[in-house]
This record gives structure tokens, C-alpha cells and sequence, in this order.
């Protein structure tokens, strides 16, 4: 078994070879996980590996593929839009022959939408944005800067912004202020039937739960 796998990605930089953490044995069942966006991605990708550890275990075959432009991807992110991350998302889930879909939060505004799954606590773009866009305020405060909310965001729909590090294109700022999760074919599951427990994505560092790894990868294979 090998725990990573390339699939091709065509984008705005062209098309390149991008990767994917894999549990692949070859087996029926194979689910796609769409990680959550921007810092809720590092904050979960422990528990969705943890998941898929526990998948394999039950059988089931898993991919969680890297967003073009995040983690070791070439893609250049200011280049990215939603639009561009869900046809990759469509594109991987083709290559790596999934026939279902995990996704978490913001994940669910780029997932494939054809395949059937579920979605952990599905989340709209723009409670994603205002959340970036509070953090860089308070950030902003603590260096003597008073910007506001409104002021940046008419920065990031005219020049783009960066925030929590990520730069974000006008393109991706715009998408994310009215993309709502598209999930009607896929089952929302709610924190709580993960057993309790602080939500992953809310986490100060990254870290998983055994407990919600376990609760979580018995929803998917049930």
C-alpha cells in the first residue's frame, strides 16, 4: 500500500502534478475527504489521517488530496479561486477513482458534487471570511492598527489580502463572500456525534482526537 498518490491537476498555473495522503488497497469503497479550508486545514488534517487509518482498518479505501496552492502543492494560492478548487476536487476524485466524499467545513464549498458522503459541519464562505478577516483585525489592533472589517474587505474585493498568511485573490474573496455549501446529496454530520469534545478546527495548535477520529470514520463506513 502506498500513502501518497499523485493525480493531475490542470489550473491557472498550467497543468502539474499535485498529491494526495492515500490508503489504497484497491477495494470497492473509495472516499474523496475534502480537507477544511485556509488554517482549519492544518488545524484537522491530524484527525482526517487519523480517519483514514481507521477506514483502512474497516476496509474502505481513502484520499485526502492537497487543495492546489496549500501544503506541497506547486500551484501558486493567489492564482486560486473556489471555482478552481472545486474543478480540482472533481479532477482528483475522477484520477483516484472515488465513489464517495468526506468533507469538513469549508470543504463543503468545493467538494464534488455528484458523489455521495457526508459533510462534517458544513460552513458558507462567508462565515469562513469574516472569521480570517476578525483574526487579521485583532492582529492589525495589537500593532496600533484601527482597520476595519468593511475596509479591508474592499481591499481584498479590489487587490486581494492576505490573511492568517494565506493570499487570497479577489477572485477567491468574492467567492467566498456568497458560496454556500452544496451537500444536498451528502449527509451533514454534526460535532456532537463525534462524541464531544473541543471542535478540531477551533483548536489554538493542530491535534486530533482518538475518540472523534473513531466516531468519525464509523459514520463514513456505516
Amino acid at each position: 500500500m502506498d500513502f501518497r498518490a499523485t493525480w493531475t491537476c490542470p489550473g491557472p498555473d498550467g497543468l502539474t502534478d499535485e498529491h494526495a495522503v492515500a490508503f489504497d488497497r484497491g477495494r470497492q469503497r473509495r472516499v474523496l475527504i475534502v480537507p477544511a479550508l485556509f488554517e482549519e486545514q492544518n488545524r484537522t488534517r491530524r484527525l482526517l489521517v487519523e480517519t483514514m487509518r481507521r477506514l483502512d482498518a474497516a476496509g474502505i479505501d481513502s484520499f485526502l488530496p492537497d487543495l492546489p496552492g496549500c501544503n506541497e502543492s506547486p500551484q501558486d494560492l493567489a492564482r486560486q479561486s473556489l471555482h478552481s478548487w472545486r474543478q480540482a476536487m472533481a479532477d482528483a476524485a475522477r484520477q483516484l477513482g472515488a465513489n464517495a466524499v468526506l468533507a469538513v467545513r469549508g470543504g463543503a464549498l468545493v467538494l464534488p458534487a455528484h458523489l455521495p458522503g457526508q459533510v462534517l459541519e458544513p460552513v458558507a464562505g462567508a462565515t469562513l471570511l469574516r472569521q480570517l478577516l476578525r483574526a487579521r483585525v485583532l492582529a492589525a489592533r495589537e500593532a496600533g492598527d484601527h482597520a476595519s472589517i468593511d475596509a479591508l474587505l474592499d481591499q481584498g474585493r479590489e487587490r486581494g489580502l492576505v490573511l492568517a498568511g494565506y493570499r487570497l485573490a479577489p477572485a477567491m474573496i468574492a467567492g467566498l463572500e456568497s458560496a454556500l455549501p452544496a451537500h444536498e446529496g451528502q449527509r451533514t454530520i454534526l460535532l456532537a456525534e463525534l462524541g464531544g469534545g473541543a471542535a478540531p478546527w477551533s483548536r489554538a495548535e493542530p491535534g486530533e482526537s482518538a475518540q472523534q477520529s473513531t466516531a468519525l470514520a464509523r459514520i463514513v463506513a456505516a
